[in-house]
């Protein structure tokens, strides 16, 4: 073929660009992905509640590949890789008697690292009936998302313990991309030795952490596997992780068509543990799909960012000698893996030779592997090779530094668009300002604090007075009289300079850059000065499991960090203040300047960011602003108005939030002691198609955040104001999650909330969801039955019990009216991690398990088994009540 001996380099993969372009289009076509090239999918267009939400669901047909994969991502089902196509036979050669038959076909993530996968290799194209490769499958997919759903690809797999894209082939257009804003949102924790240290454990951006870095690439041809071999160095002891797919995970698979030239990535993170790590440092490995001399831009980038590349072939030929010889002088140390009893091997000495002085190695440098070597210590000499050259001075890079790298090369990177600068501008003129978050707080976001929580008490002493009966018309005047005086206070203020910045910031008319500034800020003020948590590793890990047993729900609340809630809590502030002075009459409605604040701010829950719902420093609702908010959703939403709200309450480390983000794709915060500690909502879209069998438009989403303790406070203050919002949170809800851990006692203030809402008749259809704390893979304590769950109440629930003035006896959860034991009310979620973090992978029984309970609410919604479905109007009067 021409153009076989031409020499790699940098203009090689326009060679043969009709072909290539042809390729992806038919590619593209073949996936039903070419109508999002020109409107890219998005983010909210992978998490639309369908039919398809309620089945476990094989894909029927190549075009149904992409969402099979987005849902399984979503999920954190570690079998997301393995996709299985069940394809029906024709008609006509259908027996009528076995309509049903189908022919199963499994689809593998083929890493093969064979000639067959590269560029030259011209094999048809798949067809409708042939099985797609699942590399292609995720390079068609990032090609065809936006930059958020991108994101979101990257961080479900880091969760799965994936390996990450970071350079993504564009074959037709020849733009590669490195994902530096794809993995922006990635965060990783580990741990140092001594695992007990204050301080032991760190949690960061894998963007922004430095790390050695080691590259795995192929010359022409490698009898060995460079994803195998990546995979061993990866696991720990006997326990294999297939971080990397790799060939002989299953044979038989089509080779690449679109993804040669793709660039991996993946992190070894030390645990803390001795007996467990590998390496006692955080070590980058990085993996080039196909063939070095057909992408030899891509292996540039990996000389020069790191510490070491290992070369795996079997022949070294005069071109690729040439080739190599031009790194002379590099700082990158290279090591050779060969097999040369399959390839030439005085050639491969006769080169080797003379690369030694060139390259700067010696004869240790090169490692040999046959069938016979033992692959237990040929792996333990990897390992060797990669701890000394950490251990040693070597160049340490985090993905920013590649992706610096990147661009002196000539790719793109995909951060360097216009809106996402200009947001990123933006985002750093309000962050740089912040010296201590607890000084920023008090000096501009002035309205919250004191302000604000004397406001909400006075307007929760109103509303007392108003169920007291007959209250002094004296007093009555006399508060409102004070509500009126804070809130004239509040509106002498003007919105801080900060404050007027991420009003702009959301008010942009691009949509786009409006997503960019959020993350950013997102970002930005998680790296500004925050409060110091406590000391204890255990509050400083993202998605860790609590391997001590129960969780001390008696400990006194964390610092809150200084988030994007708090800009919007001001916002809302600003628009209470103002409304309370128009309802009295003291401000002409001619005059507001912040009407137009809960228009901005449902945007933003429009597009996937959770808003507050209850102020969880307060312990109380901003009634009009969240009432403001829904009349703006009513006005938006239109005729498909239609809601369910569905809740989940639980003390903090219970796991709440992970089960709902896991559920439906959420953005709800977690990490006990990380996170705000108010109660939050958040709006899935329910696709048309499916509403009217569903019953609804939209799903309103509630997470009661730290709200809801786990023991009664002194003189039963706290937690009355616990058991109210619990109570509210219950009462707005269609369908209630109950989120408890390693007790069998359900928290006083839920407890208390339930027997309010039996006394109204207005009990949502609940699940009680028992979820294990330990890592699933070792022996935990059994799952308590049901009627165990619901049985005997400790002190703290009989004293909840007491409060309510039931008397008459202690009634158990069981006895109440609402409660069947028999009935299939409580699940039991196997633990979160296979493994202990942070290398264990989400295990498979949880992903199920998830499923299974989503697929049950879903179809208690459908079947009527909820409360009455009610439209945003309905939703508002509820709120005003309750």
């Amino acid at each position: 073929m021409e153009g076989d001996d031409d020499g790699p380099n940098e203009a090689q993969d326009s060679d043969f660009p009709t072909v290539e372009r042809s390729r992806l289009q038919e590619m593209l076509s073949l996936l039903g992905l070419e109508t999002y090239q020109a409107q890219k999918l998005s983010l909210q267009d992978s998490l639309q509640i369908s039919s398809d939400s309620m089945k476990n669901w094989a894909p029927h047909a190549p075009k149904d590949l992409p969402w099979s994969f987005l849902r399984k991502l979503q999920a954190l089902n570690a079998e997301a890789r393995n996709t299985t196509m069940v394809l029906d036979a024709p008609p006509d050669a259908r027996p009528v008697e076995k309509e049903s038959q189908v022919e199963e076909e499994t689809i593998y993530w083929d890493t093969a690292d064979d000639i067959s996968a590269d560029i030259y290799s011209f094999s048809e194209l798949p067809t409708p009936d042939t099985p797609v490769n699942p590399l292609d499958l995720l390079c068609a997919l990032l090609l065809s998302s936006d930059s958020f759903l991108q994101q979101e690809i990257v961080l479900k797999m880091s969760l799965c313990q994936f390996a990450l894209p970071l350079v993504l082939p564009d074959p037709e257009n020849h733009y590669h991309t490195f994902l530096l804003w794809a993995m922006r949102g990635t965060v990783r924790t580990w741990g140092s030795q001594p695992p007990r240290a204050v301080g032991s454990f760190r949690e960061d951006s894998v963007v922004l952490s430095r790390a050695p870095a080691f590259a795995f690439v192929r010359m022409e041809v490698s009898s060995n596997s460079k994803s195998q071999l990546l995979n061993a160095v990866l696991s720990p002891g006997h326990r294999q992780r297939d971080c990397f797919w790799h060939r002989d995970l299953n044979l038989g698979t089509n080779p690449r068509e679109i993804a040669d030239g793709l660039v991996e990535i993946s992190w070894f993170l030390p645990s803390g543990r001795e007996d467990l790590d590998i390496f006692p440092e955080p070590v980058a490995f990085l993996n080039l799909r196909g063939d070095i001399g057909s992408h030899w831009l891509q292996f540039k980038l990996l000389t020069e960012i790191s510490s070491a590349v290992f070369i795996l072939t079997d022949n070294v030929s005069k071109k690729e000698y040439k080739l190599l010889y031009s790194m002379k002088g590099s700082a990158t140390k290279y090591y050779f893996i060969l097999s040369p009893y399959r390839g030439k091997r005085n050639t491969n000495l006769r080169f080797l030779n003379r690369l030694i002085p060139v390259l700067r190695m010696d004869h240790s440098h090169v490692l040999v592997k046959v069938s016979s070597t033992d692959s237990a210590g040929f792996v333990r000499r990897v390992r060797a090779i990669v701890a000394h050259v950490a251990r040693s001075p070597c160049r340490r890079v985090s993905v920013e530094d590649m992706a610096n790298a990147a661009r002196k090369l000539g790719l793109r990177v995909d951060e360097d668009c216009a809106e996402c600068q200009r947001a990123k501008g933006r985002m750093e003129q309000i962050t740089r300002k912040i010296k201590d978050s607890d000084a920023y707080r008090r000096d501009e976001l002035r309205l919250q604090g004191d302000p604000w929580r004397k406001a909400a008490q006075v307007e929760k002493e109103l509303c007392q007075v108003q169920w007291a009966g007959d209250p002094p018309e004296k007093y009555r005047a006399e508060l409102r009289h004070r509500l009126l005086e804070l809130r004239m206070q509040q509106n002498g203020h003007d919105p801080a300079w900060g404050l007027q910045e991420f009003i702009s910031g959301i008010s942009s008319p691009s949509p786009g850059e409006k997503q960019y500034f959020l993350r950013w800020m997102e970002w930005g003020l998680a790296r500004a000065a925050q409060p110091r948590p406590r000391p204890s590793p255990e509050t400083t890990l993202t998605l860790r499991p609590k391997h001590c047993g129960a969780v001390d729900f008696g400990e006194p609340l964390w610092p809150e960090p200084l988030g994007v809630e708090h800009f919007l809590r001001e916002m809302g502030q600003f628009y209470e203040a103002e409304s309370c002075l128009v309802e009295a009459g003291k401000l002409p409605a001619g005059q507001r300047r912040f009407a137009h604040f809960p228009g901005l701010a449902l945007e933003l829950l429009l597009r996937g960011l959770p808003l507050e719902l209850i102020d969880g420093n307060t312990l109380s609702t901003p009634l009009r602003w969240v009432t403001g908010l829904l009349k703006e959703l009513h006005v938006r939403l239109e005729r498909r108005s239609r809601l369910v709200v569905l809740s989940a309450l639980g003390v903090p480390g219970t796991g709440k939030s992970t089960l709902l983000n896991t559920m439906f794709g959420l953005r709800f915060a977690t990490g006990r002691g990380r996170g705000p500690r108010g109660a939050f909502m958040q709006l899935l879209t329910v696709a048309e198609s499916f509403s009217q069998d569903l019953g609804c438009d939209h799903i309103l989403v509630i997470d009661s955040g730290g709200l809801i303790g786990g023991v009664l406070t002194e003189a039963g203050e706290r937690f009355e104001q616990e058991a109210s919002l619990a109570t509210l949170i219950m009462g707005l809800s269609n369908v209630t999650v109950v989120s408890l851990a390693e007790t069998r006692d359900i928290p006083p203030a839920i407890l208390h909330a339930f027997l309010r809402l039996e006394k109204t008749g207005h009990m949502p259809n609940y699940q009680f969801v028992y979820q294990s704390l330990h890592d699933a893979s070792a022996p935990g304590s059994k799952p308590r039955e049901r009627k165990q769950l619901l049985a005997q109440p400790r002190d703290a629930s009989r004293a909840a019990v007491q409060m309510e003035g039931q008397g008459g006896g202690i009634r158990t959860l069981a006895g109440l009216a609402f409660c069947d034991p028999e009935k299939q009310h409580v699940w039991h979620i196997p633990g979160l991690w296979h493994g202990v973090p942070p290398m264990a992978a989400v295990s498979l029984g949880y992903s199920e398990a998830i499923f299974e309970l989503k697929r049950c609410l879903l179809e208690n919604i459908r079947n009527g088994l909820s409360n009455q479905n009610k439209n945003v109007q309905q939703l508002i009067e509820l709120v005003r009540r309750l």
